[in-house]
């Protein structure tokens, strides 16, 4: 504990002598001072994550480093708005039964293999993190393979290794499987269709390439659940499970979702048609379906609002934000940056590289909401030198931000919910190791796909 007390006290102050020393004035010194505690507290102690924003805000007001017309300019409250409105639709998916209907059909698949258990589950993990979200996402695969690994007897472990390396994959598919998609592409001005049209398919090739090497990786371990599934047969495990059909609740709920997504991905097209701003429906459209369903379910309104929107979480994102904001707002972004494009140049390509490899090697080891945070002051303070040839530094920090995920047990919110699920239900503790290589792996692989995308495609340029 004294260890982290001294982390926590001595890293800021080191920090800010380094800043003095490459050009940064007083106030800009402060605010990146009192942003690397937050991160620090955050990293050091998770659960009084909250504590350390809170202090770190009021201490930037009180040192009149931003005053609060800027911080509530900073907060993003168009991305906390938008998650509350789908935090909402996800809580009337629960409600109705949505993903247990969804788990029973993906254990009901007929002629099941190791092999297809494999890629179902990947898949499966990925999508589903493109359309709701990583952590939504993977509590409901997790239980799948819990209760199809027990009916074999086997150890889930590594098929929820499998799962969420999928489920991180998957986040960067669209701007929904993460907070950071979200968040980028209100920073940036990409729409749904962008991400669609260029980290969708990249996401697939991702994806392939996990699949191929976690095949190989755990090849002992589908070897054994091949045997057991061939011994066992079809017939006996959909006996042992439990159908959720569908009822007229299920299919409102899935109705009122989906046209939510159709919406969102035609936001940048009614905005056009309308002469609204950009994003203008991207950032309204949860709200407008969310207010819907508090309509229609007016007796659990309030429960939808108190229960599943995770008020702590995003409260934590909204000061984290403002912190970040008040690094641009200072003008230590732009010194930042400024240093960096020293050190690699003004090439595109090189700083593209730069930006992806660390957010990668960050968000194995921080949070990546917060590293997006940090860093997205600093590539808007790019544009003086590189001009409108911005695209690449964003679609390499989403990539590296939600890849990078996979390297440690504490990369991505998603690993530390999955872990403490398997914890809790199973007894188990992960081993660092146990994860780190595989992890290691996957992340490294997955990344120099994404490299070579963002460097030889011209849909990024």
């Amino acid at each position: 504990m004294l260890k982290k007390f001294i982390f926590l006290i001595g890293i800021p102050i080191c920090l800010g002598a380094a800043m003095r020393n490459i050009g940064l004035n007083a106030q800009q010194t402060l605010s990146v001072m009192i942003f690397s505690f937050s991160i620090l507290g955050t990293l050091l102690f998770w659960s009084f994550r909250l504590t350390f924003v809170f202090i770190g805000t009021a201490v930037l007001l009180i040192a009149q480093v931003a005053d609060v017309d800027n911080i509530i300019k900073a907060s993003s409250l168009e991305v906390i708005l938008f998650l509350v409105g789908m935090m909402v639709l996800v809580g009337l998916l629960k409600d109705t039964g949505f993903f247990a209907w969804l788990v029973s059909l993906i254990l009901r698949v007929k002629h099941m293999t190791a092999q297809k258990f494999l890629i179902l589950i990947s898949v499966v993990s990925a999508l589903s993190a493109c359309a709701i979200d990583e952590v939504t996402s993977i509590i409901f695969v997790v239980a799948a393979i819990f209760e199809i690994c027990d009916y074999f007897d086997v150890d889930p472990t590594p098929f929820l290794i499998i799962s969420v390396l999928a489920t991180n994959i998957g986040s960067a598919g669209t701007a929904l499987g993460n907070p950071i998609g979200i968040l980028i592409a209100s920073k940036s001005g990409l729409t749904f269709e962008d991400f669609l049209i260029k980290a969708f398919p990249v996401m697939l090739i991702c994806l392939a390439a996990a699949i191929l090497i976690v095949r190989w990786w755990y090849r002992a371990t589908l070897a054994e659940l091949d045997k057991k599934m061939k011994h066992l047969g079809d017939n006996e495990m959909l006996v042992h499970l439990i159908s959720v059909p569908p009822d007229k609740q299920l299919r409102m709920s899935l109705a009122i979702f989906a046209m939510t997504l159709v919406f969102i991905a035609l936001h940048h097209r009614l905005e056009v048609l309308f002469a609204l701003k950009p994003n203008t429906l991207l950032l309204t459209i949860p709200l407008i379906a969310s207010g819907g369903v508090m309509a229609w379910k007016w007796q659990r309104a309030r429960d939808y609002i108190e229960k599943h929107v995770e008020w702590y979480t995003l409260l934590f994102f909204l000061l984290i934000f403002a912190q970040a904001g008040t690094l641009h707002y200072t003008g230590a972004t732009e010194v930042l940056a400024k240093k960096l494009i020293g050190l690699t140049g003004d090439s595109v390509v090189v700083l593209t590289g730069a930006v992806l490899w660390i957010s990668t090697i960050g968000s194995s080891v921080l949070d990546n909401v917060v590293l997006v945070a940090a860093f997205i002051p600093i590539i808007q303070s790019f544009k003086a030198s590189l001009g409108a040839n911005m695209q690449p530094l964003w679609w390499a920090l989403l990539f590296g931000g939600c890849l990078g995920g996979n390297i440690t047990m504490v990369g991505s919110t998603a690993n530390i919910v999955a872990l403490g699920i398997l914890e809790k239900e199973r007894n188990v503790k992960m081993h660092f190791f146990h994860w780190f290589w595989v992890g290691l792996t996957v992340g490294l692989v997955t990344t120099l796909i994404a490299w070579a995308a963002l460097i030889i495609l011209p849909i990024y340029h």
